[in-house]
Parts: C-alpha cells; structure tokens; sequence
C-alpha cells in the first residue's frame, strides 16, 4: 500500500523527469470530424532544422521527426472540419521549401494502442482491426455536440496533481464527478473517447529505440498480411498507406525496443511470419515535437498569412 501524497509526488517526479509527459484524455480524432495524415517531407540537410521548427508552429502537427532515408522529415497532422488536410500540407511544403511530399493517409488500419511493461521491457500492443477506424476522418460517427466539445476542451488538458484532480473539471463542465465519469463512459462506449492514460516518453522510460518498418506487399494480400503483421506483440501500430513511385512500401509498422538489434529481430519475425522480405527500418533520429492534437482551441495560427521561410 501507499498514501495518496505519495503517489501525487510520485507523479511529480515522473512529470519533473520527462518520463510521463501527460495524463489525460485520449480522443479518436477521426470520430471528432478531425482529418489527420502521415506527411513524409525531403530538405537538404542544411534546411531541416528550420522546416522542423516552422512546422512545429501548427497546432495540428502532434509528431514530428527526423528519420533516416529518402525522405527525412515525418510528422502526423490534423486539421478542424472545415480545413483541408491536403491544401494545408500543400501550402506547408511550399512555405518550408521541402524538395518532395508524400501524402500518406491510412487507407486500412489494422492495429493501434500499447502499452509498455517497465519491468520485462517490454510493448504490448492490444487495440486491434476496427472497420470504424479506417480513413483520415470518419462520417458514420455520432454528431459532435457542443456538449461533446465542452467536454473534451475540458479532458484533454493535464491531470491536476491535487487530492482530488477531478472536482476542478467537474465544475468547469457544471455537472458532478460521477456525471463528469458518466460522460467518460459513453464517450468510450461511442468510442469517440479510446482511454484516460498517462502518455510516456518512450526513451526516458527505457524503450530506446524505436523504428517504423515499412513494408513492400502485393495489393492482393494487402489484409492476410496486415492481419499477420499486426499479431506481433512488438508491433504498436499497423497501417496500409498509398504507395508511389519513389516510395513502394505500402504497410507500416511502428515498434519500440530496448536497442536497435531489438528491433531488427521484430523486423526479421515478422517477416519471417508474413513471408514479406522487403522492408526498411526507418529509424527515429531525432524528435522535434511529440505532443497530443489539443482539440477545438483558438490559436493564432493563420497559415494563410504567413511568410515562406528563407
């Protein structure tokens, strides 16, 4: 057992050390009407830093990092409803300078959600196929209420490290704790809420390395091998996305190891599972943003009226 001032500075010191970066809501930005992508961006490597740092300014970019390979800037995005996602990331490739863009929206999704064993060191990724996931936003999702969006301004912020952390919110949203975990629960019954977690630093918490390992597969058994890919244990994440010709591997796959070796060996399990032997390991050299999207605020942001960097 413990007392409740301990686990609060507990937390403290996690937070302090960068090891948890938030505890908060977590929301499926596709059931929100948000539409959101993976960007893959080529610069030179003299104007990476600054397109990295310029892209950081929007408010939809959740994840940005550097990678190793052709293209060498990888960020996720996601704009409101009433934006475009592809004019958005249009004017950003003209305004940073990139030489390349490649649209990368997921067109099936086959895993998503991990969790990390801090005593064996270990991934275990258990959120599986769900047809309501698939595209970069949903239209058969319930209707987003301004009740829904009160809400979820509310939840997403940080969990107050107090005694009782939820009162303060409850009050925001003027109902009671036990209506504001009501509302959680449907939320999560909708599944437009996916879970109320803590969110780790990856690194910091002993998972070193981490590598999306792209995968070259037939269109025909783009599902049979998807499926596969995604029993994985390691595996946090499996996607489909669109191929081109300077990029062919259609299938993506995230996992988080202790090393680097680590993550090769996921990589030769896998293919020695699906039979699929060509592949890359991109690795993550160097995060320049990793945050959650904050739904539903204002923010100074004005894409249109900014300057193309020099």
């Amino acid at each position: 057992g413990t007392t409740e001032e301990d686990v609060i500075d507990r937390i403290e010191v996690l937070h302090r050390k960068n090891v948890v970066r938030q505890i908060g809501a977590i929301f499926d930005t596709r059931k929100l009407k948000y539409q959101s992508m993976l960007v893959a961006m080529r610069f030179p490597e003299d104007k990476l830093d600054k397109a990295a740092q310029f892209l950081n300014r929007h408010p939809g970019i959740s994840h940005n990092y550097e990678r190793g390979g052709h293209f060498n800037l990888w960020f996720t995005i996601a704009v409101p409803p009433d934006r475009s996602l592809d004019d958005e990331v249009r004017m950003l490739g003209e305004l940073t300078g990139a030489i390349s863009t490649r649209l990368l929206p997921t067109i099936k999704f086959f895993k998503i959600g991990v969790n990390f064993d801090m005593v064996k060191g270990k991934s275990d990724a258990t959120e599986g196929y769900r047809p309501e996931d698939q595209g970069t936003t949903s239209t058969t999702s319930p209707e987003v209420t301004q009740d829904v969006i009160d809400y979820v301004k509310v939840m997403q912020e940080d969990l107050p490290r107090v005694s009782r952390p939820f009162d303060a919110m409850a009050e925001q949203l003027d109902m009671t704790v036990e209506q504001l975990f009501a509302r959680a629960d449907e939320l999560v019954e909708k599944k437009i809420m996916r879970r109320y977690s803590a969110v780790l630093h990856h690194r910091r918490a002993g998972f070193s390395s981490n590598a999306m390992i792209v995968w070259k597969v037939p269109e025909e058994r783009s599902e049979e091998i998807g499926t596969i890919m995604a029993q994985h244990p390691a595996v946090t994440h499996c996607y489909q996305r669109p191929i081109y010709e300077d990029w062919p591997y259609s299938h993506f796959t995230m996992v988080h190891g202790t090393s680097e070796e680590e993550c090769e060996r996921f990589g030769e399990e896998i293919a020695d599972a699906t039979g699929m032997n060509e592949r890359q390991l991109v690795y993550s050299l160097r995060e320049y943003k990793k945050t959650r999207v904050r739904y539903f605020v204002e923010d100074e942001f004005v894409i249109e009226e900014l300057q193309p960097i020099s």
